[in-house]
C-alpha cells in the first residue's frame, strides 16, 4: 500500500504535504514577527490604530512576510500535479507570474487587515494596548495570513486568478473612493482618484499596476488551456491560443500603464493607455466568434450580451446624459472585468470537460474494463 502511494505522488509532493509546509511556514513567520513585535513595541502602550500601531505594524509584517511567503510556495508547488507545466516556463516568465501572485495575494491580505483593525478602533474607541498583548496579535495575525497565502498560491488555477483579480480590483478601488482627500472626486472623471499624490492616489495607481500585471499572467494559463482544446479539436483555428494570449497582454500592459501614467503624469499617455485597454477589450469581444470558433454558441451569446450592455452603457452618457463620466467609466470597468472573469471560467469548464474520445473509451457502468 505505501509503495502504491509513493508511486502516485507526482513531483514527490502532494496536497498534505502543502497543508504540512504551510502549517510550518505560518509557525515559522509567526516566531519572528513575535521577536520583532517585542522589540518594536518595548515599554510602549501602542493603540490599535493610528501612528506605531498594532494595526500599522501588522499590516507591514504581512505584507513583508506575504511576498516571502507567496514567492516560496509558488515556486515550490511546480512539482505538484497539475502545476507541473510552469517547470518549462522561462525564467523571465515565470518571475512576472510568480510577482503578480505575490503582489495580489499579500495586498489583498494587508487591505484586509487594515480594514479590521480600523473597524476593532472605531468599536474600542480610546482602547489602549499593552507590548505582550500586541506583540502577540501581530505575530498571530501575520501566521494566519502567510498560511492562507501559502495555500493559496500552491493551488493556483485559471479561475482562481479571474476571482482574485476581481476582488482584488474591488477592494483596491473601494479602499482609495473611501480614504480619497478630495470627497467630491466623483464628480471629474475615475481617474481623478490617482491624482492627490497622497496614500489613496498611490493604493489606487499600485491596483491598477498590479492588475494589469496579473492580468498578463492569465495570458500563460488561457495559452495553456485554449492549447489543450485545440489538441482535442475542440477549437478550429490553431493560432487562437497565442492570439488570445497576445490580446490579453496587450491589455494587461495598457491596464498597468494607467497606473504608471495618472493624469498628473502625463495626461497623452494617460488616455493612450486607457484607449488601448478599451481597443484590445472590444477586438477580444467583437472578434471572439470568428478566433474561438468551435466553442459552443451560447458563449457568443453571452459575448453579444456584454457588447450590448457596454454599447448600452455608452449611449446612456452620451448623448443620453443619464450619468456623468465617472459613472460611465465605473460601468465599463465592471463590464470588462465581469466579462474577463466569465470567459476565464467558461474556458476552464469547457477544458475540465472530459473528451469525446475520452468520454468513448471510458467503460460503461456495470462493464467490467478487459
Amino acid at each position: 500500500m505505501s509503495e502504491t502511494l509513493s508511486s502516485s505522488r507526482p513531483g514527490g509532493r502532494t496536497l498534505l504535504d502543502v497543508e504540512s509546509e504551510a502549517f510550518a511556514v505560518a509557525i515559522a513567520v509567526g516566531v519572528v514577527t513575535l521577536i520583532v513585535g517585542g522589540i518594536l513595541f518595548a515599554g510602549s502602550n501602542p493603540p490599535i490604530w493610528g501612528g506605531l500601531s498594532l494595526g500599522l505594524a501588522t499590516a507591514g509584517s504581512i505584507l513583508i512576510a506575504g511576498v516571502i511567503v507567496a514567492y516560496v510556495g509558488y515556486w515550490r508547488s511546480r512539482s505538484i500535479e497539475g502545476q507541473q507545466w510552469r517547470l518549462e516556463l522561462k525564467s523571465w516568465k515565470f518571475i512576472v507570474d510568480a510577482t503578480s501572485v505575490a503582489l495580489v495575494h499579500s495586498v489583498l491580505a494587508v487591505l484586509a487587515s487594515i480594514a479590521t483593525f480600523l473597524l476593532l478602533q472605531r468599536s474600542f474607541q480610546g482602547l489602549v494596548l499593552d507590548a505582550p498583548f500586541t506583540t502577540i496579535a501581530m505575530a498571530v495575525v501575520t501566521a494566519l495570513c502567510a498560511y492562507w497565502i501559502y495555500l493559496s498560491v500552491s493551488s493556483i488555477t485559471t479561475p482562481k486568478l479571474s476571482s482574485l483579480l476581481v476582488l482584488f480590483m474591488t477592494f483596491g478601488t473601494l479602499t482609495a473612493m473611501a480614504t480619497a482627500s478630495d470627497p467630491a472626486w466623483w464628480e471629474y472623471h475615475f481617474s481623478q482618484l490617482g491624482t492627490f499624490g497622497d496614500r489613496s492616489s498611490s493604493l489606487f495607481n499600485i491596483t491598477l499596476i498590479i492588475a494589469g500585471v496579473l492580468v498578463t499572467t492569465f495570458a500563460l494559463y488561457l495559452q495553456r488551456d485554449l492549447q489543450v482544446l485545440v489538441d482535442r479539436g475542440v477549437l478550429v483555428k490553431p493560432t487562437a491560443p497565442r492570439t488570445v494570449s497576445i490580446i490579453f497582454v496587450v491589455m494587461g500592459v495598457m491596464l498597468a500603464c494607467v497606473g504608471i501614467f495618472p493624469l498628473t503624469v502625463s495626461i497623452l499617455l494617460h488616455n493612450l493607455s486607457a484607449m488601448g485597454m478599451a481597443v484590445a477589450f472590444l477586438v477580444m469581444l467583437f472578434a471572439s466568434p470568428w478566433i474561438l470558433t468551435g466553442l459552443p454558441r451560447r458563449f457568443f451569446v453571452v459575448c453579444a450580451g456584454f457588447a450590448a450592455a457596454l454599447i448600452g452603457g455608452a449611449l446612456l452618457f452620451e448623448p443620453v446624459q443619464y450619468y456623468n463620466l465617472t459613472a460611465f467609466e465605473l460601468v465599463a470597468f465592471a463590464i470588462i472585468f465581469a466579462w474577463i472573469a466569465i470567459f476565464i471560467r467558461y474556458i476552464n469548464a469547457v477544458v475540465e470537460q472530459p473528451s469525446a474520445a475520452a468520454t468513448a473509451a471510458a467503460p460503461k457502468p456495470g462493464t467490467v474494463p478487459a
